[in-house]
C-alpha cells in the first residue's frame, strides 16, 4: 500500500513538473467595459513568466501570442527570476513590443527568487521575505527594454494610449507586495473624457483595488497569485499569497464580489491571472495550466 501510495506521489510529482508546467494555455473572456458604438479591443494580459535560462518552450509560446494579433498588451510583472533572463525575455515578446503596452513590476523582478517551504503559504504570505534592501536582478535594465519598444512604465504613473481606435486611461501601481506601490501618486477620479479606463497593479491586494474602484476604473489587471499553482480538483486553490480571496486568485470577477460592494454596473471588472510560469525553486504546476488570456473589450451592455 506504501509503494502504491509512493508510486502515485512520483506520478503526479512529474506530471506537475514535466508536463503540466510546460501545458500553456490560452484563456479568452468578452468584458463589457467600452462606451456604446466602440469597436471591440484585443487585449492581451500576460504576468509571472519567472523567466530563467534554458525555459525554451515557454518563451517560444510567448513569443507565438503575437499572432494573435492584439491591439493592447499588458504585462503584470514577475517576468524574470534569473539576472541572465531580461534579453531572452525581450526577445520572447519580440513583435509584441511593437504593440501598444503597458507594464508594472512584481517583486521578482527585483529579487532573486530563494528556496523556502512552500507548505508556509498556507499560514503566511511571501512579503516579509523580499524586503531586502539591495535589489540583485537588473529590473532597470528590463523596464528599459520594455519602455524602448514603446510600453509605458504604469510603475505608479498614470498615462493615456491610443490602441486602435480606442482612447485608453491607464494608472498603475509598482508591486504593493513589497510596500512599493504609491496610489496617492496616481489618485482621482477617471477621465470621462476617455472610452476606457484600466488599472495594473501585480498582486491583486484588496485596499489597492479598492482605490481603483472608487476612482471608476472600468478594468483591472493583476497577477501574482499563480492561481494557487498547485490547487486540488473539485476544491481549487489552496493559497493566494497575497490578500486576494480564493474564489478569485485566477480569472474574471467583479471588485468587490460581494453583492453589497454597490451596484453592479458600478464594480469594476478584475482580471487575475493564473500566469505563465513558477519560482525555479518550486518548478511545478497542479491542476493550474500556465496561461495567458485574451481579453476582447466589447461595448457596455446597456
Amino acid at each position: 500500500m506504501i509503494g502504491i501510495a509512493a508510486a502515485a506521489g512520483a506520478t503526479a510529482l512529474a506530471y506537475a513538473a514535466i508536463v503540466e508546467r510546460n501545458w500553456f494555455a490560452l484563456r479568452r473572456y468578452d468584458v463589457p467595459v467600452l462606451p456604446q458604438g466602440a469597436k471591440p479591443l484585443r487585449l492581451l494580459h500576460i504576468s509571472d513568466a519567472h523567466l530563467t535560462p534554458g525555459r525554451h518552450r515557454l518563451m517560444s509560446w510567448i513569443r507565438s501570442l503575437d499572432a494573435l494579433e492584439p491591439d493592447f498588451v499588458v504585462n503584470t510583472g514577475d517576468s524574470i527570476a534569473h539576472p541572465e533572463s531580461v534579453q531572452p525575455f525581450l526577445e520572447a515578446l519580440g513583435p509584441l513590443l511593437d504593440r501598444p503596452g503597458a507594464f508594472v513590476f512584481g517583486s521578482n523582478d527585483l529579487y532573486s527568487p530563494v528556496p523556502r517551504n512552500p507548505a508556509r503559504y498556507i499560514w503566511r504570505t511571501s512579503a516579509l521575505d523580499h524586503r531586502r534592501h539591495i535589489t540583485d536582478l537588473p529590473w532597470a535594465e528590463l523596464g528599459g527594454g520594455m519602455a524602448a519598444g514603446g510600453w509605458l512604465d504604469a510603475n505608479n504613473r498614470r498615462a493615456r494610449i491610443k490602441a486602435a481606435d480606442t482612447d485608453i486611461e491607464v494608472a498603475g501601481v509598482h508591486d504593493s507586495h513589497i510596500d512599493r506601490d504609491r496610489y496617492d501618486t496616481i489618485a482621482g477620479p477617471a477621465d470621462p473624457s476617455a472610452d476606457v479606463h484600466i488599472g495594473i497593479l501585480h498582486s491583486p491586494e484588496p485596499a489597492v483595488l479598492d482605490r481603483f474602484a472608487a476612482d471608476g476604473f472600468d478594468l483591472l489587471l493583476a497577477g501574482h497569485t499563480h492561481g494557487g499553482q498547485v490547487c486540488l480538483p473539485g476544491f481549487g486553490t489552496l493559497v493566494t499569497n497575497c490578500g486576494i480571496d480564493r474564489s478569485r486568485a485566477r480569472g474574471l470577477h467583479r471588485h468587490p464580489a460581494a453583492a453589497d460592494g454597490g451596484a453592479v454596473a458600478e464594480r469594476p471588472w478584475l482580471h487575475v491571472s493564473a500566469g505563465l510560469g513558477t519560482s525555479p525553486w518550486a518548478p511545478v504546476r497542479f491542476s493550474c495550466r500556465p496561461e495567458a488570456t485574451l481579453l476582447t473589450l466589447v461595448p457596455r451592455i446597456s
